[in-house]
């Protein structure tokens, strides 16, 4: 997800700021089971994103040293546990970083795990729960030089022969939804022509190999687009099933409470365009220290579920950043992430009880 280089780079917008005065407070207290059942029309968390390793090593700290120890067992009791939480959704940040694979992969050396093909495993776990995966297709090359990646012949040739080799090891299971494109140029003001190209590039390749894949992205820069008749224009040019906006709220581009202004925009450009359906990719995290420069941690749940009833009104489905490392069933055999990630799905879980 591009949020790792918009979270060095951006700042808000003059007229982010301007409306910042018109957001709401959120307290450290809990709300109380009659608060949760008032809340009936708020959508419910559908699917996260999921990673083998964080990319960014400073914001995975306290995951990173323990995802490469997981057995086949404790990835498949992580995405048993995700399933119980609700969710049907799960987008695979990587199938490669570093030079090196999550699967055994002719292209480039694996990963050393002590689980021998994790992709293999997290796919059969998801066929028995009845999740839903889109399939990273890079990061082949450095994840950091986003641009190069989009527009590179040669990153293009091994992304291709990559998802080829994806595809034959892996699409036969019906877990495999979709394709999930993670490289991003960021939107500022409209959908730039690169993003398109690439985009386009990745759909025409997934169609062919993988023909009813329902396929993602998840761009960033959502504070900064001008929803005007430009950018419906461009969106119609965007060969792409899913756009799951981030909400930037994690990374302080925008306050909770304001960012569902972004997303009834949104709603409408969608609408004129008919191109796309609306998810949101919604930032359930907070810095442990710096912002950008520290370990990622849970929000309260106080701001979590703020967060939904702001945007719940004009996207289909709210996808978070991210499950794993940031909620963690207490008592887990997978336990994995942050001491606060038992708390948040506690919080979380009573919440979606008090809804049935």
């Amino acid at each position: 997800m591009e949020r790792r280089n918009f979270f060095k780079k951006c700042g808000l917008s003059a007229a982010s700021l301007l409306m910042l005065d018109k957001t709401f407070a959120i307290g450290d207290s809990l709300f109380s089971e009659t608060d949760y059942k008032r809340n009936t029309a708020i959508k419910p968390i559908m699917g996260s994103w999921f990673e083998f390793y964080h990319t960014f090593a400073p914001e995975g700290i306290y995951w990173n040293p323990v995802l490469p120890k997981f057995t086949e067992q404790q990835w498949r009791a992580k995405i048993k546990e995700m399933s119980e939480a609700g969710l049907e959704y799960l987008v695979l940040m990587a199938i490669a970083f570093d030079g090196k694979t999550y699967y055994p992969s002719k292209l480039q050396p694996q990963h050393e795990y002590d689980c021998p093909d994790p992709l293999e495993t997290v796919l059969s776990a998801a066929d028995e729960c009845g999740i839903k995966f889109f399939i990273s297709n890079d990061f082949w090359s450095d994840w950091q030089n986003s641009k190069n990646n989009m527009t590179n012949e040669d990153v293009a040739k091994i992304r291709q022969k990559g998802m080829e080799e994806v595809a034959e090891r892996y699409s036969h299971h019906k877990s495999f939804y979709g394709w999930y494109f993670p490289n991003e140029s960021g939107l500022w003001n409209t959908i730039d022509e690169t993003t398109i190209t690439y985009v386009n590039n990745c759909s025409r390749i997934a169609k062919q190999l993988t023909p009813r894949s329902v396929n993602l992205i998840a761009p960033y820069g959502t504070h900064s687009i001008r929803l005007d008749d430009k950018y419906v224009s461009q969106l119609e040019k965007l060969d792409i099933d899913i756009v799951a906006y981030q909400d930037e709220i994690g990374v302080k581009k925008t306050r909770v409470g304001y960012a569902g202004k972004y997303y009834e925009e949104l709603y409408k450009a969608h609408s004129k365009a008919g191109r796309a359906r609306l998810w949101a990719d919604m930032e359930i995290f907070e810095f442990e220290g710096d912002v950008y420069k520290s370990a990622l941690i849970p929000a309260s749940f106080d701001r979590v579920l703020k967060q939904m009833e702001d945007i719940s009104p004009f996207v289909e489905n709210i996808l978070v950043y991210q499950y794993l490392g940031i909620m963690n069933k207490p008592g887990s055999l997978a336990s994995v992430g942050h001491p606060n990630s038992g708390k948040l799905y506690t919080d979380y879980t009573n919440w979606l009880k008090a809804q049935r």
